[in-house]
């Protein structure tokens, strides 16, 4: 039984460095971090030490199988990261695309029941609570350009207000 080493492999979607140990190597997976992926391995009953190129395609299918269904292998619920999820209820753990896939629809969700935090993501702003006044201008006129627009605004109004000047009737 001749195994070979695999410098990367595919695990959930996503290509893993072959060289890694096993719970560092999975930290590589979106959804995945280290608390998570130790209790993964273990869930697995797989050597932590052991290196992700030398698991067999059985080892890597049993490490998919856990990470798609933790509760089936006794992990706790509080290593999940979608607990009592608004569509079905239950706890379950995304990982990949499903978890993009879940952020989106959460904002996409919030924005169209104009809650404070939809509001805020549909403006561009920062939603928790963060300072807005000197940080997370992204493109915003600051400083010196501030004055140039103010300028503009200036003979914008002055253009106006001279085209809308008529002369005024008197009353009879």
């Amino acid at each position: 039984m001749s195994r070979e080493f695999r410098q990367i492999l595919r695990v959930a979607g996503t290509n893993v460095d072959g060289t890694k140990k096993l719970a560092y190597g999975l930290l590589h997976i979106k959804g995945v971090g280290p608390s998570y992926a130790v209790a993964i391995v273990r869930a697995a009953e797989l050597r932590p030490e052991s290196r992700l190129g030398d698991l067999s395609e059985g080892d890597v299918q049993k490490l998919e199988d856990v990470m798609k269904d933790p509760a089936k292998y006794g992990l706790p619920p509080r290593v999940f990261n979608r607990r009592k999820g608004l569509e079905s209820g239950r706890d379950v753990h995304l990982i990949g695309a499903d978890l993009a896939l879940s952020i989106k629809t959460d904002v996409d969700f919030m924005t169209d029941i104009r809650s404070w935090k939809g509001i805020r993501h549909s403006l561009g702003l920062k939603v928790r609570g963060q300072r807005t006044r000197t940080t997370g201008r992204k493109g915003r006129a600051v400083g010196v350009a501030k004055k140039v627009v103010m300028e503009a605004a200036r003979a914008a109004m002055a253009a106006e207000k001279k085209g809308t000047e008529e002369p005024k009737e008197e009353k009879k």
